[in-house]
């Protein structure tokens, strides 16, 4: 069955829709998993531990007022692949339910910690909350990372004989813990601590903006290695010229970042992991193309695009709405980064006052 140019069009959209996430949400990820690490003062004593908490909420302040409209990216890109390809939604959500939900509790996790840690003026709570923030920034980083490249690398999926057109994952969540999957899951990691440390280098001033920007230059010197790896063993499995193409650019863009980075150039250290990101996800979506979940299954068959798509009449009417509420979307969030575009540093912070008091 060939594909129309509306299935087409969605699936890249999806495409759009989850670089948007995955380099957004990215640098935030990256800066709650930097928190115990830039949030280390070089001083000591009483003087070490205030300045400890200054940088840590320098850090938490540069994602303040950005991070949860950043996570609006992956509702839509569900809602996406739910209205335009149904079939391609219930098969990965029914398969990957448990990992799925883990993502989700890591979000919450986070997301509470984000609210609530300076509700209370406690050095206990406090700590309490950065540890929700590190551990679920972690643990959804590392699980979109597994998730995304098992969509991508196959999984053990075949047609369900009780039901035409249905799809059955036979399997559990230890079968999504692969060797390539979680490959793509430190790699996701990785450039997210780098993305999120050239971030914070970018919207720093002081001590801080140093520490990240040598640690971003660290950190995305050993993800370009994992990264290598992981997109070679994609593009060996299931490699087009439009994957081999995104694997290229994403691998000249990290090394161009950390080269930006290491003269300084936090700006363009930063644009350099957002096209880095861009171009990985171009990868993995010009890999899986035509297909939405390739089977690991010899018995199994794979679930491509056209087998899970919407009606013509359904994508037509998703076209228009889309053409008429993204530019409004992307616009009001131009305008927030632009509200929020000046350094923040330690002596920016005033003292901690609970809410309430």
């Amino acid at each position: 069955m060939e594909l129309t140019t509306l299935q087409i069009v969605w699936f890249v959209l999806i495409a759009v829709l989850w670089i948007g996430y995955l380099a957004l949400e990215g640098f935030d990820f990256g800066v709650g998993m930097l928190l115990p690490i830039l949030g280390r003062s070089h001083q000591r004593g009483a003087a070490g531990e205030a300045d400890a908490e200054a940088r840590k909420r320098v850090m938490l302040n540069t994602i303040g007022p950005v991070w949860d409209g950043n996570e609006v990216w992956v509702l839509t890109a569900g809602g996406a692949m739910f209205a335009a390809f149904p079939q391609w939604y219930a098969t990965l959500f029914s398969g990957f339910y448990l990992a799925l939900a883990l993502i989700l509790v890591a979000l919450i996790v986070r997301g509470m910690g984000l609210d609530y840690r300076h509700k209370v003026d406690s050095d206990t709570w406090r700590k309490r909350w950065d540890l929700a923030i590190t551990g679920g920034s972690f643990l959804a980083a590392l699980l979109w990372g597994v998730g995304l490249t098992n969509i991508v690398y196959g999984t053990p999926i075949k047609a369900n004989p009780a039901v035409k057109g249905d799809y059955l994952f036979d399997g559990n969540l230890f079968t999504l813990l692969g060797i390539v999957p979680l490959l793509g899951g430190l790699t996701f990691v990785g450039l997210f601590l780098t993305h999120g440390a050239f971030f914070i280098a970018l919207k720093t001033d002081g001590p801080i903006r140093e520490d990240a920007r040598v640690l971003g230059v660290k950190a995305g010197l050993v993800t370009a290695v994992l990264a290598v790896v992981l997109l070679l063993a994609i593009n060996l499995r299931h490699g087009s010229l439009v994957s081999w193409v995104g694997t290229v650019i994403a691998a000249v863009a990290l090394l161009a970042g950390i080269l930006m980075a290491s003269k300084g150039r936090e700006g363009w250290a930063f644009v350099g992991t957002f096209v880095t990101i861009a171009f990985a996800v171009v990868a993995y979506f010009g890999a899986l193309f035509p297909n939405a979940m390739p089977t690991t299954l010899a018995t199994g068959a794979d679930l491509t695009l056209a087998a899970a798509s919407s009606t013509p009449k359904t994508l037509t009417i998703m076209t228009w709405a889309a053409v008429v509420f993204t530019p409004i979307v992307l616009l009001y969030q131009g305008w927030t980064y632009w509200v929020f575009r000046k350094r923040i540093a330690v002596h920016h912070i005033p003292q901690p006052v609970a809410v309430g008091k």
